[in-house]
């Protein structure tokens, strides 16, 4: 017995469902954006400060390998924000409501804001931290705060939180990812209807048919309800065995 299936237009988008998913995408954006002020306020008590001679007013001299570690700022910037990156989108994860288009947005946009912020806290607490005199008297050694002196850096921490969410996504056994809504936003997905033959029919057409003459013949199905003789009962006229 066959049976078809018509496809239905998917419903319309839930509207609790997508204040839910904003809701849960703004606090992953928040929170995103508090880890990485903290992991500037640890940038700037473990970069290293740059160590100067002072020759003359206003003026100072590097020391012997200090000026390698701007470039050692700029490398534990990389990392603390990889690190940030990594931990944040991967608690992220765990909230199933943050999973899907809008999670992805408020991790994106959280991981951008957050290194940015980072970069501002890091060099103002570094400037606190590493403090120099006004006017420091000559041939004596004065300390400067590292900074963040390319932006080129600000890209790693959404790049390596992408990364983090499509291995996760691509690890998922499920189709809607764990979150219950095979569609983003809440929308309904598309349900078959069933349109099944009656009773004794059949959805299979046969036929045509075509007799000795070669005029066509009805390719109606068989009528299931075909009647038996009883042993030994005598045919009825017309009918043969």
């Amino acid at each position: 017995m066959a049976t078809a299936f018509t496809a239905t237009e998917p419903g319309g988008l839930d509207t609790g469902i997508l204040i839910r998913e904003v809701r849960a995408a703004t606090v992953v954006a928040a929170v995103i954006g508090a880890a990485s002020a903290l992991g500037g306020v640890v940038w700037a008590y473990l970069a290293p400060a740059e160590q100067l001679a002072v020759v003359d007013k206003n003026q100072g001299v590097a020391l012997t390998g200090e000026s390698v570690h701007r470039f050692d700022g700029l490398a534990i910037f990389v990392l603390i924000g990889f690190v940030t990156a990594v931990v944040t989108a991967s608690a992220a994860w765990r909230w199933r409501c943050a999973r899907g288009p809008l999670g992805l947005l408020g991790i994106l946009l959280g991981s951008v804001g957050g290194a940015v912020l980072m970069k501002f806290v890091g060099e103002a607490v570094a400037e606190q931290v590493h403090t120099r005199p006004a006017n420091p008297a000559l041939h004596t050694i004065v300390e400067f705060a590292p900074s963040v002196e390319s932006w080129a850096v600000i890209i790693v921490q959404p790049l390596a939180a992408a990364l983090v969410i499509l291995i996760l996504a691509a690890l998922s056994t499920r189709d809607d990812l764990g979150t219950g809504e095979l569609l983003p936003f809440g929308g309904s997905p598309p349900e078959p209807d069933v349109l099944a033959p009656n009773q004794f029919g059949s959805a299979i057409t046969y036929g045509p048919y075509y007799g000795a003459g070669g005029a066509p013949q009805p390719g109606a199905p068989r009528d299931p309800m075909v009647p038996f003789e009883a042993p030994g009962s005598a045919p009825e006229p017309g009918t043969a065995r």
